[in-house]
């Protein structure tokens, strides 16, 4: 498996068996010295992802929070800081910003325990899910 042409290309290989660990290692022994490898667990995937927007929009519409109907953005920053028991600190101009975590940074098993904390607590709210 020699003679890998990396050029100016990024290459992703997914390790899922023996042919994709050799591969990714022969790409190593063939990069260049100002070449990069990282490796990381496997981001949140599309359908991961719109799951999660559908379910935010749902709670939007559905529940009330404080007598007040929040925003699917706002919904994610309150699940976020919940998952991640996340801190907050005075605004510049007062109120209260919360330090955290965005979800395109999470990985894919971080997202499904965001969903999964949206879904339980939607169920305590009786929310009908759309998806």
């Amino acid at each position: 498996m020699k003679n890998v042409k990396l050029g100016n290309l990024a290459i992703t290989i997914k390790l899922v068996g023996r042919t994709q660990r050799d591969y990714a290692k022969c790409c190593i022994e063939e990069a260049p010295d100002d070449f990069l490898c990282i490796i990381k667990k496997k981001t949140r995937s599309l359908e991961q992802n719109a799951l999660m927007w559908s379910h935010l929009t749902d709670v939007s519409q559905q529940v009330d929070w404080y007598g007040r109907r929040l925003s699917p953005e706002d919904w994610k920053a309150i699940f976020t800081a919940s998952l991640k028991k996340m801190d907050t600190v005075p605004g510049i101009d007062g109120g209260v910003v919360v330090l955290g975590q965005a979800t395109s940074k999470m990985n894919a098993g971080e997202l499904n325990d965001l969903i999964e904390l949206i879904r339980a607590f939607g169920a305590e709210r009786n929310v009908r899910w759309t998806i």
